[in-house]
């Protein structure tokens, strides 16, 4: 039997959420919701194993004491969605060239992640010479905000930070920048497939399947300690073709090439 529990993105509720489970004497917590739920799951309990998927570095966060070697009652699978900042910042100067000014689009509420994905665009944008406007949102009437701000401030482009409050809101992150004809990146396909124009980022499918693998292995009797964290090894490229008419670009052909797929 399964227990479901969803904070339906009211991050003040998984603590409750996760020490109910915890009552319930469950064999084994997933979380899906990234760095907020995994914590609150780590607060409830030092017995109960728990298996993480994260977009971030796990060590760096505290859940585990290495990859190799997670110790504790803590193992996942991390995608390292951070990791891939530079490249997808890469792509969007590609698709854009003549990109010089670039709207950041973080979520202030999960500190962790917007510190390391600001400090790798940073890292990134100045190696490329791109100017980086900084956006915080972490409501929807924030995200509205942001992009009065953005036909304001006219930047070129705009990336989206990763976090699942944005993915939850990703038909109105997607309407706002084609209606105001901002080109945007996006981290998770999920995005592209509502309208988004473009995302690069770690297969979440392939990374749920290895999920439910590694939760498996748990069940097992895997104890987490010893069982290492499993890097996301596929990675894929989504373009909205019909998007990016919309918005009067074209898509070079050596993008193309590279792209996992194109949405007609």
């Amino acid at each position: 039997m399964i227990e479901y529990r969803s904070a339906e993105n009211i991050m003040d509720r998984l603590p409750a959420l996760a020490a109910e489970l915890v009552r319930r004497q469950v064999a084994v917590i997933a979380t899906v919701g990234g760095p907020p739920a995994v914590v609150a799951a780590k607060g409830t309990t030092t017995t109960i194993p728990i298996v993480f998927i994260t977009g971030d570095d796990p060590v760096r966060l505290g859940f585990v004491t290495s990859l190799a070697r997670p110790g504790g009652n803590l193992t996942g699978i991390s995608f390292f969605n951070a990791e891939l900042t530079a490249k997808r910042l890469a792509l969007l100067r590609e698709l854009v060239p003549a990109a010089v000014h670039v709207a950041v689009l973080v979520n202030p509420a999960i500190a962790a992640i917007t510190d390391a994905t600001l400090q790798d665009v940073k890292v990134a944008a100045s190696a490329m010479g791109l100017q980086i406007q900084v956006l915080n949102a972490s409501t929807s009437r924030e995200i509205s905000d942001a992009f009065v701000t953005l036909v304001r401030e006219r930047p070129d482009a705009l990336f989206v930070g990763p976090g699942s409050f944005f993915v939850s809101r990703r038909v109105q992150l997607a309407h706002l920048a084609t209606r105001h004809a901002v080109p945007a990146t996006y981290a998770e396909r999920d995005y592209v497939e509502v309208g988004g124009l473009m995302s690069y980022g770690a297969s979440l499918t392939d990374a749920y399947r290895q999920l439910g693998v590694q939760t498996g292995r748990v069940l097992k009797g895997a104890k987490p300690a010893d069982l290492p964290v499993v890097r996301a090894t596929k990675f894929e490229l989504v373009f909205n073709a019909e998007t990016a008419r919309i918005l009067g670009l074209t898509v070079q052909p050596s993008l193309l090439a590279t792209a996992d797929e194109v949405i007609e």
